[in-house]
């Protein structure tokens, strides 16, 4: 999407593992030691929460912290497990994702179109990562918006599943269906996921950064207080859909479901870019 757009890409490599997982704090650390940097990150990898040792995942939040006051824009994909679903001491819970559940990161969920073969109404794409953390406590900035949904979402599933307290994501959504991708010249067609809607949604953001550098704004930096603040303005609320969770006879396969404002799905919605420009082009 950003290449596509004509703007500057850069593509971070990090080699190794940390913990079997992805070395996350060993790509922050080279961010943080770099003076020049691109405004906008997107990032399609996560773990499991519980994969990760509680001193990591807090060290490397703290570096998200870091690169949130540098005013930077991280974007992570929400991931393509829906809620996620695991078993301890013969308990089913849903299994949020990190760092998909940091309240430092912008999160990204996804979406399908309701007739896969034409351009339609956006429905849940099924697949779509969301939930509640059970390590980083709700951030003041969405207490209104997940208050809300919680209160009056018809289709909740048990409170022993997921911990209602915890950082609500995803916080937007973009299509993750049918993408055609081409690698070393050749088509690849139908590739989904919420990795296709992660860097789809950064191109968007880098677009605007350009409008808001051109009228003399910095760009926008960390971008969920201004979401949750805005109510979703410049974006199309997605309300139909459920994701997949726990294949058990208790929620039958179902997790979360979109519903008008924010939700664990798709979050606030889908980019509609003119009128989301409108909403992001002044500071």
């Amino acid at each position: 999407m950003s290449a596509g757009a004509n703007i500057s890409t850069w593509v971070y490599s990090s080699p190794g593992r940390h913990e079997s997982q992805e070395p996350f704090l060993q790509w922050l650390l080279l961010l943080s030691n770099e003076s020049a940097l691109p405004p906008v990150h997107t990032v399609s990898y996560g773990d499991d929460e519980d994969s990760l040792s509680s001193t990591y995942i807090q060290r490397v939040n703290t570096e998200f912290m870091k690169a949130a006051a540098r005013g930077l824009t991280l974007l992570f994909a929400s991931g393509d497990s829906g809620a996620g679903c695991w078993s301890t001491s013969g308990r089913h819970q849903f299994r949020p994702s990190f760092p998909a559940s940091s309240p430092y990161v912008t999160t990204v969920g996804g979406t399908s179109f309701q007739n896969p073969f034409r351009v339609t109404s956006e429905i849940v794409d099924y697949i779509s990562g969301g939930g509640f953390s059970n390590v980083f406590p709700r951030p003041s900035y969405q207490e209104e918006a997940v208050t809300q949904f919680l209160s009056s979402s018809p289709h909740l599933p048990p409170s022993s599943y997921f911990n209602a307290s915890g950082r609500a994501y995803p916080d937007v959504a973009a299509l993750s269906d049918g993408y055609w991708v081409v690698s070393n010249h050749v088509p690849i067609p139908w590739v989904s996921g919420t990795s296709a809607s992660t860097p789809v949604f950064g191109g968007l953001l880098s677009l605007i950064n350009e409008h808001r550098i051109l009228s003399g704004h910095p760009p926008l930096g960390f971008l969920n207080p201004r979401l949750y603040q805005q109510r979703g303005a410049g974006l199309f609320d997605v309300t139909r859909g459920c994701h997949e969770s726990c294949l058990n006879e208790e929620v039958q396969g179902q997790g979360f479901c979109s519903g008008p404002g924010w939700d664990p799905v798709t979050g606030w919605g889908t980019p509609n870019f003119p009128a989301l420009l409108k909403t992001l082009i002044n500071p």
